[in-house]
């Protein structure tokens, strides 16, 4: 892609964090500015809820546990099988409800509001009380603090500030406000671009003053139809906003798996999508930096799944359709050679 546009397209792996996504910046800052505000204390018994598409849940479960906390995460059951396994291997306490739009009562992010204050009222009446906090990471500053003291500087010093701009999606707004903000402090002419798959009414919002939305996309965690807090503090707006839809995007991830052994979310398919459409508008000689926010064996029940790629009408790879000629081909090469060494073997 770099090479086709001219430019140099980055992208941070932040899949290699210790959780595995990016979310484990401000799930750590989220518990430490809890800490420094007495709402939690390092080492006595606590609870944190969070409303979540998984990775922050994660995050918050393993920092939480190192300072001996306790995790109970709601979330949508539409969110990968993966990512529900790994909130139970970490000792997280899960809770599913049915994936509702934020209007509804019912919706993941008002289900853990309700479940935190109830919790706090019990647990507050214990002898000795257990603390009780609720992460919020869509309004809690310290995810959007998160990123300008980490993520943005990090930019800045691994690409020697020639960083021309920083594109990414949003769920919570943290990355994109809190990279942004830290860039433009130090190199005003960097740009902020948000990118937006379909079903998310952000683009419209910030390009037209109304949040409206149409289709549908696979990516968890990003896309958004409403403002987050973290989003729009401070009055903060990209310089550009740009649709990708998962028809363009699950190409190019299959194509960087292949070509170039990178194993990627489907978050990060729409970023790198996003990066890549940036690249041939503005045109040769740019920067441009995105994040990989997770690794893709965390969606391998749906980017690896020929029948749920069917049934959303989307592309499969060659490689997983079994009709494909070079796939049965290379299965019946498979077997004439298993079936090969197991005679030889019989016959010895």
């Amino acid at each position: 892609m770099s090479e086709e546009t001219g430019c140099e397209i980055l992208a941070k792996a932040e899949y290699e964090n210790a959780g595995g996504s990016i979310k484990d910046r401000p799930a750590l800052a989220i518990l430490q500015a809890a800490e420094a505000s007495g709402a939690l204390v390092h080492g006595e018994p606590g609870w944190i809820v969070e409303g979540t598409a998984g990775n922050t849940g994660i995050g918050l479960a393993l920092a939480g546990a190192s300072r001996g906390y306790r995790t109970l995460v709601v979330l949508a059951d539409n969110n990968s099988a993966e990512k529900k396994a790994a909130l139970r291997a970490l000792g997280a306490t899960l809770l599913e409800v049915p994936m509702v739009p934020f209007s509804n009562p019912n919706n993941y992010v008002h289900v853990a509001r309700r479940v935190f204050e109830q919790m706090k009222q019990e647990l507050g009446q214990q002898n000795p009380p257990v603390r009780v906090i609720l992460a919020d990471q869509w309004s809690n500053a310290a995810n959007r603090a998160a990123h300008y003291t980490t993520t943005g500087p990090e930019i800045y010093a691994q690409t020697n500030g020639r960083v021309d701009a920083f594109a990414c999606g949003v769920g919570t707004g943290g990355t994109l406000t809190g990279v942004s903000l830290f860039l433009k402090s130090v190199k005003p002419s960097v740009r902020s671009v948000l990118i937006d798959p379909a079903g998310s009414a952000l683009k419209s919002h910030f390009e037209c003053g109304e949040l409206a939305s149409e289709g549908s996309s696979i990516s968890e965690g990003i896309g958004q139809g409403r403002l987050p807090e973290n989003l729009t503090r401070d009055g903060f707006k990209p310089d550009l906003c740009l649709r990708v839809t998962d028809e363009e995007a699950l190409p190019l991830a299959y194509d960087l798996l292949w070509h170039e052994g990178l194993s990627i979310g489907s978050s990060s398919v729409i970023n790198v999508a996003g990066a890549y459409k940036l690249a041939k508008q503005l045109g040769p000689g740019h920067t441009i930096v995105t994040v990989l926010c997770d690794h893709g064996t965390r969606y391998t029940s749906k980017l690896s799944n020929p029948d749920f790629l069917r049934a959303k009408n989307l592309p499969v790879p060659a490689w997983l359709d079994p009709a494909h000629p070079d796939t049965a081909a290379t299965n019946d090469m498979a077997h004439r050679m298993l079936n090969h060494a197991l005679q030889t073997e019989q016959n010895k």
